[in-house]
């Protein structure tokens, strides 16, 4: 395809989003009816995350969104200007849903800050059942070639390669777009210094499984940490695969990222969220990402993986209760010192 010609077709593509983002201001304006301002939008990726928001906050106010996931139809908003979404799960509903969000002429997302809260596999080196995971980078782990690990070349450690590459080792070109996306360091510092003193939830389930993992991290109790997190649809377990996933979120973030967390949603999130920004619709420097451990993403020795994806670890309900747990110092302060927050991160 000639240059120009490309360069005219993303031109076009991207004033018709602009136009797009507009017309839905000024559609809600003809109504009468002002879109609601919106001080932190909590993203959640299905029933069991959003509940504790729900339930803690309560918000009082329903917002029908078009266009969101047909079993989450609505943005749930309090009086105080925090408001809590589902997509549904994967990245299809994630990036659809967000794209609707960002869209609606309901909502006016200009100064609002974007928590992601979700459960994930976390990796034993790195992190326990419970804990929450702060994010820098988000890597996607499915734009990669994968061979039957029985038909790779003797030289790999594995079945995966970076699409276009020579060998497991070589990082790719980066030709999607969506590799890898690092998230705002002020924010993400914030997060933590905020979030360090939270009283996270644990029970007698998860701590027994612990016991089973000889690692120090696996054994401790669920603390907050900064840590970096790996998207991709395919639900994946085992030892190799998580020695995969450290490499690739290393070799993507050319040595900068620490791999934690496995989910399936955030880089699709965030892509929306990063087309809302391109509309003029909000601030791609206001999302932070925050996963917590459901499971672990490998088995304790002596154990299968298939016998460890299957095991009641005592995770899940421990790392949903955890992500209004870890999350609620950030979001209560955002509310709390609106206007400091509204031009940007504030100082401590």
């Amino acid at each position: 395809m000639p240059r120009l010609h490309l360069l005219s077709r993303r031109a076009i593509a991207t004033a018709a989003l602009s136009l797009l983002a507009l017309a839905g201001p000024l559609q809600a304006a003809a109504r009468g009816v002002a879109p609601r301002p919106v001080k932190v939008m909590i993203v959640t990726l299905f029933g069991p995350e959003a509940e504790p928001w729900l339930r803690q906050l309560p918000p009082t106010r329903p917002v029908r969104v078009a266009g969101l996931s047909a079993e989450y139809p609505d943005v749930r908003c309090t009086d105080s200007g925090i408001c809590v979404m589902t997509t549904g799960m994967g990245h299809a509903n994630a990036a659809a849903s967000t794209m609707a969000l960002v869209l609606s002429p309901r909502l006016d997302l200009t100064h609002a800050w974007f928590v992601v809260t979700g459960i994930a596999g976390i990796d034993p080196d790195l992190g326990t059942l419970g804990a929450a995971a702060w994010a820098r980078y988000l890597v996607d782990f499915g734009l990669q070639q994968e061979f039957d690990a029985r038909d790779a070349p003797a030289s790999w450690d594995g079945g995966y390669v970076g699409i276009g590459a020579a060998d497991p080792s070589i990082r790719p070109k980066l030709e999607y777009g969506t590799e890898v996306f690092q998230l705002d360091e002020a924010l993400l510092q914030r997060a933590l210094a905020l979030s360090g003193t939270a009283r996270l939830e644990d029970n007698a389930a998860a701590a027994a499984t612990r016991k089973q993992y000889p690692q120090a991290a696996a054994q401790a109790a669920p603390g907050v940490l900064q840590c970096d997190t790996l998207a991709g649809d395919t639900w994946w377990h085992g030892q190799r695969l998580g020695e995969r996933a450290t490499r690739w979120t290393a070799l993507l973030t050319e040595g900068k990222g620490r791999y934690c967390t496995t989910q399936q949603e955030d880089n699709a999130t965030y892509e929306a969220l990063r087309r809302g920004a391109a509309a003029g619709r909000l601030d791609l420097h206001r999302v932070a990402v925050l996963r917590t451990g459901a499971n672990f993403d490998r088995p304790h020795p002596g154990q299968t993986a298939q016998e460890s994806l299957n095991a009641p670890s005592g995770g899940f309900p421990i790392a949903t209760a955890n992500l209004y747990r870890a999350a609620w110092p950030l979001v209560s302060d955002i509310v709390a010192r609106w206007p400091q927050w509204r031009t940007g991160v504030p100082a401590p």
